[in-house]
């Protein structure tokens, strides 16, 4: 299985499916505000940043197998995506824009899935799928169901000897992100087929999902959201980037860094300036100590001791990069394996499991 994780991106190359013009390929697509991960029928998990920005690259390349940059084409607009200081991506018409839209055509294209047809089901967080009293926000639902499927044609450089075609979303369903988990939780594949873990499904459990922008609670009782414990806090691994080029600002008196320059900085704890590298594992430290106090704070809040529930799954990037930090906050707690991809993987077996749709076209 060949995987891009949010602790451990790489550029390995994908082979793309074997074709078949008229099988719809299923995926699991989890666009967050900071990675966008794939999950493919075979098994493959894909992640690409959620980074883009308005207009042409404006970059030739001299090898056209180096290229980091693509271009995209959405409703009259070109768009850059891959090794760029993206535009940000924190708003909250995000999930429906088309900086979102050729972020996830790109993500698809990396994943093997140029000129398919696909079937995908993609989330929201908790607090934007839902009201307070539990009805749904359909208007914003079906904002994000109809803005996927706008058509994003990738731009070919005359100078590219391969012409990339457009995956096609031929179906897209919307559920809520953290609730995916709990889908992949409770769906269980192997080599002898799929079934519904019984034990699973019946018992009360909480799911944390740590992600780029916001951290969601949903907790399931009896097969029911509990919406009393469930929600969103508008805070992720994204507030830690933040936090750490404030104070990158301020201790090296820079106007203004690249946002690739300060993802780095907090991946590595390494800020390379004139040539140079300096030490910022003390700002990354502290930037993560406050995100991990204010996630403390608003956990409790809604799961209390968590007594009454039989787990509690922390899943989502951040859930992996602050394991340290949240190894001990409840005695039934669990980060799930490979914890980044565990809403994309509950929304391919929400999709080939629950979703009533056809195999193929026609």
């Amino acid at each position: 299985m060949t995987e891009r994780t949010d602790e451990k991106y790489t550029d390995d190359d994908l082979s793309p499916l074997p074709i078949d013009p008229m099988e719809v390929v299923p995926v699991g697509l989890d666009d967050g505000y900071a990675y966008t991960k794939v999950a493919l029928p075979d098994g493959r998990l894909v992640a690409v940043p959620s980074r883009a920005r308005m207009g042409s690259a404006g970059v030739t390349w001299i090898r056209e197998e180096e290229q980091k940059i693509f271009e995209y084409e959405t409703e009259g607009s070109v768009y850059s995506v891959g090794a760029v200081d993206g535009e940000p991506t924190q708003f909250n018409e995000y999930p429906g824009s088309a900086l979102n839209r050729v972020i996830v055509q790109h993500a698809l294209h990396q994943a093997g899935l140029s000129g398919r047809s696909v079937h995908a089901v993609t989330g929201l967080p908790v607090s934007a799928f839902y009201r307070n009293d539990g009805q749904q926000r359909r208007q914003a639902i079906q904002a994000k169901r109809d803005g996927l499927k706008l058509t994003v044609e990738p731009v070919v450089s005359h100078t590219s000897a391969q012409r990339t075609l457009k995956t096609s979303i031929a179906f897209h369903e919307v559920i809520p992100e953290a609730l995916a988990a709990w889908y992949d939780f409770v769906i269980v594949t192997s080599d002898d087929g799929v079934t519904l873990d019984a034990d699973r499904v019946n018992a009360p459990i909480a799911i944390v999902d740590i992600g780029g922008r916001t951290t969601d609670y949903v907790v399931v009782r009896d097969q029911g959201i509990v919406h009393e414990s469930s929600g969103s806090l508008n805070r992720g691994m994204l507030n830690v980037k933040v936090r750490v080029a404030d104070g990158i600002q301020e201790l090296f008196d820079v106007d203004e860094l690249g946002e690739q320059s300060i993802a780095r900085a907090v991946e590595t704890q390494r800020l390379r300036l004139h040539g140079k590298d300096h030490d910022v594992s003390d700002l990354v430290k502290a930037a993560k100590r406050e995100l991990v106090e204010r996630l403390y704070t608003e956990t409790r809040r809604k799961l209390g001791l968590g007594v009454e529930l039989d787990r509690v799954l922390f899943v989502g990037g951040g859930s992996a990069a602050l394991s340290d930090d949240i190894a001990n906050w409840f005695p039934n707690q669990t980060i799930a394996d490979h914890a980044a991809f565990a809403n994309a993987r509950g929304m391919l077996k929400y999709l080939q499991f629950v979703c009533n749709v056809p195999a193929r076209e026609g």
